[in-house]
């Protein structure tokens, strides 16, 4: 497919080198004597003006915002966080490394979380649920932020995949308690590593710094907010210069990237919009779709086989899944095994898996991924080759989905 990764060039080639030139390598001091290097504050600073949040804070990667963030919110052991079954593996594993419980919860059409999940599952264990903004559509948020404001739980935003996206003009990552971003190379900006997280909760801000650098609040992040927060026992989670500079490069050239990959996703969608039983994802606000994947559900499961192995043999790229698989196939999962012996937050539950953690419990999840086909598009598609790709649907859908004709059984 190909996003930010296709697009590293004199931008960041620019940007790492004037970190190398000044000899810069680490965010809060380097070789010049007195001298402050500015790659990573400024990205933090440019990304919490885009996103609209009072603070951002650069980190090593996705999964880290995400332990971050949990510990910022001080989730551990004999908490539960409500996550969606149909998500990437750090979710579940961030949780876990914190010593709380993953809960996990159905999908709906939006391949999201469902909102109705949040009461059924709730306990007065649950402190908080963490949605997840799939493949650069933004979940339902008015409803799943009223669901969690009634049982009294913070929000944690995953928006590893969706940097950019917006849900009725506000940026994803904005609207819960804290947001968490992934700079992986296959996401939408591509630093290789590298995470963020934002927020406009001058204590969550604190204690982030705190659990991203063993412990510490730095004169950097004081003159933002003042430290009120006791210190505690942290990780190093710290953005180097390096990451931070590609990052910025990528970050500065998203709105063009955004811009261009909703045009090509309204060009495909305007071709294969009306076949006929084809049906899409449902994406609760349009306009806010980063549109760099397109998502078809067709009838039955083994239509879309047959339908993918015919766009294959056309030379169009399509899969099932992404790289996401439900939680319970995986092997972290199945064993229910943490880091050490007794620091299992599933100590207790027997038989294993227990209920919750097992296919049967995702009937609806399950019946949708089923049925659905990703078409991806890359930064770098030409609008011929989305008309390559509709045509190609078409026809594809017109020979697996059209009745064929049975012969008349003859008269006796």
């Amino acid at each position: 497919m190909g996003l930010g990764e296709c697009l590293v060039g004199d931008e960041e080639k620019a940007l790492v080198l004037a970190v190398l030139e000044q000899k810069q390598l680490f965010r809060y001091y380097g070789f010049k004597a007195g001298s402050v290097p500015a790659m990573a504050a400024t990205l933090e600073k440019e990304f919490a003006a885009a996103v609209g949040t009072r603070f951002a804070l650069g980190v090593t990667s996705g999964t880290a915002a995400l332990e971050v963030a949990l510990g910022a919110l001080g989730i551990g052991p004999g908490d539960d966080v409500i996550i969606p079954v149909w998500s990437w593996i750090s979710c579940f594993t961030a949780v876990v490394r914190l010593g709380a419980r993953p809960v996990l919860a159905e999908a709906d059409e939006t391949l999201n979380l469902d909102p109705a999940e949040i009461p059924r599952l709730c306990t007065p264990r649950t402190k908080a649920v963490l949605v997840v903004h799939y493949q650069g559509v933004p979940a339902d948020m008015d409803a799943i932020m009223a669901a969690a404001r009634v049982a009294k739980l913070r929000v944690i935003e995953d928006c590893a995949e969706s940097a950019g996206a917006t849900y009725r003009g506000q940026a994803v990552g904005s609207i819960g308690d804290v947001g968490t971003f992934s700079f992986q190379t296959r996401k939408i900006i591509a630093a290789g590593e590298g995470g963020m997280i934002v927020t406009n909760d001058g204590r969550l801000y604190e204690r982030a710094v705190r659990m991203s650098d063993v412990g510490q609040y730095r004169a950097f992040h004081e003159k933002q907010q003042p430290a009120s927060g006791e210190a505690f026992s942290g990780s190093n989670f710290r953005m180097n210069e390096l990451t931070a500079a590609v990052a910025l490069a990528q970050f500065r050239r998203l709105p063009r990237m955004i811009a261009r990959l909703r045009g090509l996703r309204e060009r495909l969608m305007e071709q294969i919009g009306g076949l006929p039983g084809v049906t899409f994802r449902r994406i609760p606000d349009p306009a806010g779709d980063l549109g760099f994947e397109t998502y078809v559900y067709l009838p039955r499961a083994e239509l879309v086989t047959k339908l993918r192995e015919s766009l294959a043999a056309a030379g169009v790229n399509c899969s099932q899944h992404t790289g996401t698989y439900c939680h319970y196939a995986r092997a972290y999962c199945q064993s229910g095994a943490a880091h050490a012996l007794g620091a299992s937050p599933f100590a207790g539950l027997v038989p294993w898996p227990a209920p919750g953690y097992r296919e049967r419990d995702f009937p609806r999840t399950n019946a949708l991924i089923a049925r659905m086909m990703a078409v991806p598009i890359g930064v770098l598609y030409t609008s011929e080759d989305i008309d390559f790709i509709a045509a190609a649907i078409g026809k594809a859908a017109a020979a697996v989905l059209t009745p064929k004709p049975t012969l008349a059984r003859a008269e006796r």
